[in-house]
């Protein structure tokens, strides 16, 4: 039996299919509500540690999702009301799990992606708290199983150990999911938006992660049929390898820059400078956690990758909150996040904090070769402003006497109002194209929403031809255009990409591979 879904992580497992979606153990309930408060307690507890142990091994991409985890359970708001049922009868498990159901509910019938996809995070949360309440340790899946299920938590993956193989197959999920990129990162095997649910009880199982697919229950013709298309992918995976040296070049032997996409500063130390062309996204969200970061800690983060990449260019973007990220004390609440208050235009309405990245940033450029870009710019004028803000704190630095220097200043283009009237940003020293948000406003497509993931697609003609008038554009003025989103390092996007005319893509580190072996067989 074959059943189709979207590939969001590709790869190839063969294994047994383990349940996601187990019931948890059995709690043993308490003598009276105060013992009932001290097993909970200690359940929560137990729960963070377990939590800030994983912390201390994952990289940043994880460690910030578990962060968010470990303050959401050091929040009494969230436990309040579990322990308001304790006190009136009720034992810690069910307690616990009636206040994060209510919350879950909240957040499920929302009618915006993002607060439904936040809904994944609780019910990771709950489970954990109830593990360790339950001390259910018959929850360990067998080396190399498909694990599946509605969802997976990312505490669950990150617990999982991948290096005997293993996949993940889901009816729900989504590409753009906290676990899809880990996956991603870490090459598993992953499909989510699964037409029919499994069950374990299907046995053997084989994952076709680079097409989408999972058959169960396979023939002798069906299984031969994969491991010959998984050894080819592990042959072109092989031979990618030795791409990753090489400037990377189409067929013809046209250049086209490769860069890097960081989320921490960390990031760096597991890349060789040599593979790649400089980083053509350096995230700054990771610097706002639980507190709002001061300007020595932002200027010794972004120093730290500047003199990582010397003369190469290191282009970073100032804090793109809101949407679906966002920051405690800095973002706010709104009905539809991803058309609010994020970006750009967050920043321009906290100067307070604004101010405080635009002068580590200023500090920061005399140590490498800096570019600012700015995230969600619609309108001239937000640029205007902006590029403004950095006149201003150049100007009060030098009158310090503090060293500085005024780096170019670019923009991202994922609103439709900038691809399509690009003349509006004649001004600005480049664009970044982003990827990623400008498909899911071209195509009113969510890119978290599996039930649409297949509109989400940035090979789709129109939204290939917004870049490409952006590309055409660039190369008209004279300003540099380059790509920055998914598509970047998905080698089924790269031919298409290069034919709309870009030459400069930037990646995840763990994809430069791949994507200079597809750049290598574009005929352009």
């Amino acid at each position: 039996m074959r059943i189709e879904g979207v590939p969001a992580s590709a790869g190839y497992a063969e294994g047994p299919l383990f349940e996601l979606d187990r019931p948890a153990g059995v709690y043993a309930s308490k003598a009276s509500s105060a013992e009932e408060t001290l097993s909970l307690e200690a359940a929560i507890g137990k729960a963070v540690s377990r939590l800030v142990a994983m912390v201390g091994t994952a990289d940043s991409d994880a460690a910030g999702i578990l962060e968010f985890h470990i303050a959401m359970l050091e929040d009494d708001a969230l436990s309040r009301p579990a322990f308001a049922s304790i006190a009136s009868g009720k034992t810690a498990d069910a307690a616990w799990r009636q206040a994060l159901d209510a919350e879950i509910a909240g957040y499920d019938a929302s009618d915006q992606d993002y607060f439904r996809a936040r809904a994944a995070d609780l019910r990771d949360i709950r489970d954990q708290v109830l593990r360790a309440l339950t001390e259910d340790g018959d929850s360990t899946a067998p080396a190399g199983a498909i694990l599946c299920g509605e969802d997976i938590a990312p505490t669950r993956f990150l617990e999982t150990d991948w290096s005997h193989g293993g996949g993940i197959a889901l009816k729900a999920g989504s590409t753009a999911s906290h676990v899809a990129m880990l996956a991603r990162s870490r090459g598993v095997p992953m499909v989510v938006g699964l037409r029919e649910p499994l069950t374990a009880g299907a046995g053997m199982a084989l994952l076709d992660a680079e097409h989408g697919t999972i058959v169960l229950a396979p023939s002798p013709t069906e299984i031969g049929s994969f491991r010959q298309a998984s050894s080819s992918f592990a042959a072109r995976q092989g031979k990618a390898q030795t791409f990753l040296a090489r400037p990377a070049a189409t067929k013809r032997g046209t250049a086209v820059r490769v860069q890097v996409n960081i989320a921490d500063p960390r990031d760096v130390d597991a890349i060789d400078i040599a593979t790649c062309d400089g980083v053509g996204l350096m995230r700054t969200e990771f610097l706002f956690g639980k507190t709002l970061p001061d300007e020595e800690t932002q200027y010794r983060a972004y120093r730290k990758v500047l003199e990582w990449a010397g003369e190469k260019p290191v282009t970073i973007r100032t804090v793109d909150a809101g949407g679906d990220k966002p920051v405690p004390g800095f973002t706010v609440e709104e009905g539809n996040p991803f058309l609010g208050l994020r970006g750009i235009r967050l920043s321009l309405a906290r100067l307070d904090i604004f101010r405080v990245q635009i002068r580590a940033l200023l500090r920061a450029a005399p140590h490498g070769n800096l570019k600012v870009m700015f995230p969600m710019i619609a309108t001239s004028e937000e640029y205007e402003r902006a590029a403004a803000l950095f006149a201003e704190e150049r100007a009060a630095l030098a009158a310090r006497g503090v060293a500085h220097k005024m780096p170019p200043l670019g923009i991202m283009v994922e609103v439709p109002s900038v691809a399509i009237a690009p003349e509006a940003f004649a001004g600005v020293a480049f664009f970044s194209i982003g990827s990623n948000d400008l498909t899911q406003y071209v195509m009113a497509a969510a890119r978290d929403n599996a039930a649409v993931a297949h509109l989400n697609s940035v090979r789709h003609p129109a939204v290939l031809r917004l870049i490409g008038a952006v590309a055409a554009f660039g190369q008209e003025n004279g300003i540099p255009v380059s790509l920055c989103g998914d598509a970047g390092g998905d080698p089924a996007s790269i031919p298409s990409l290069l034919e709309a005319g870009l030459r400069d893509l930037s990646v995840a580190p763990a994809q430069l591979a791949m994507a200079k072996a597809a750049i290598a067989d574009v005929p352009v």
